[in-house]
């Protein structure tokens, strides 16, 4: 199933990357993120929301995306062919692309396999 998805996964963080990060609160938004992500769900694509955010705070971010025109198909869980192809639900959320706030790319971590 992996292999003949014709679908990229983007896995997306609330706090600080779809908005400013102003916790408790929703800060203002990050326009060209959400538009970005519109259009690739658009296109067919899936939007996985992955954020720390639970309970009442939770549905309040997935009501403010809803108002922004941005829906997910799937929400702090992975999506169900991948649980399917996979054969567990693993605390991790399969995505090709993670949108993060947090997310950094420093030289020093990039480090090459070594060829067998």
């Amino acid at each position: 199933m992996s292999e003949n998805r014709r679908y990229t996964i983007y896995a997306v963080d609330f706090d600080g990357t779809l908005c400013e990060s102003v916790w408790p609160g929703i800060g203002s938004p990050n326009t060209a993120l959400i538009n970005h992500l519109i259009i690739r769900r658009n296109e067919g694509n899936k939007i996985v929301l992955w954020t720390c955010r639970c309970g009442n705070r939770l549905e309040e971010a997935v009501s403010w995306c809803r108002g922004f025109d941005l829906e997910f198909d799937a929400v702090n869980e992975n999506l169900p062919e991948m649980v399917e192809f996979y054969g567990n639900d693993s605390r991790k959320i399969f995505a090709d692309v993670y949108i993060d706030d947090k997310a950094k790319i420093k030289a020093r971590y990039c480090i090459p396999f070594k060829a067998v």
